[in-house]
C-alpha cells in the first residue's frame, strides 16, 4: 500500500505549516489515527517518530476515552497499543500494531525508509 504524505501533529507542532496547506497535497492520503496512552513507552517511540517526520495523526488515548478502547477491542480483540488505525478515501480501514511497524511505515510514507 502507498499514499503520498500528509503532516503535522497539531497536538505538539503549533503552527507549523502542514502539507495540506503546501502545493501538491494529495486528495487520496489516508487518514491516520493512533490508538496509544501517555505512559506506554512503545507509544512514547512512536509518538517521537510522529512529531519528527510532522504526521498529521489524530491521537486517541485509550485511556481517556472509553469509546476509542473499545472500538480498538473491537477491531483488534484486544486492548494492546500502539496501534496505527490507517482509513483511506474508498472507506477501506486496516489497523497496525507494533511499534517498529508502525515508525517503518511511517518512514516509508515519508520518504526515509
Amino acid at each position: 500500500m502507498s499514499f503520498s504524505v500528509v503532516r503535522k501533529s497539531s497536538e505538539t507542532l503549533g503552527d507549523s505549516p502542514s502539507l495540506r496547506e503546501e502545493e501538491g497535497y494529495d486528495a487520496g492520503v489516508p487518514k491516520l489515527s493512533l490508538y496509544y496512552y501517555p505512559s506506554c513507552y512503545y507509544c512514547g517511540m512512536v509518538r517521537r517518530t510522529i512529531d519528527q517526520l510532522r504526521f498529521d495523526i489524530e491521537l486517541r488515548d485509550i485511556h481517556q476515552e472509553r469509546k476509542w478502547r473499545d472500538e480498538l477491542i473491537a477491531a483488534r480483540g484486544r486492548r494492546t497499543v500502539p496501534v496505527l488505525r490507517i482509513e483511506t478515501d474508498d472507506g477501506r480501514v486496516e489497523w497496525m500494531g507494533e511499534s517498529r511497524d508502525i515508525i517503518h511505515h511511517l518512514e516509508l510514507l515519508a520518504g526515509q525508509g
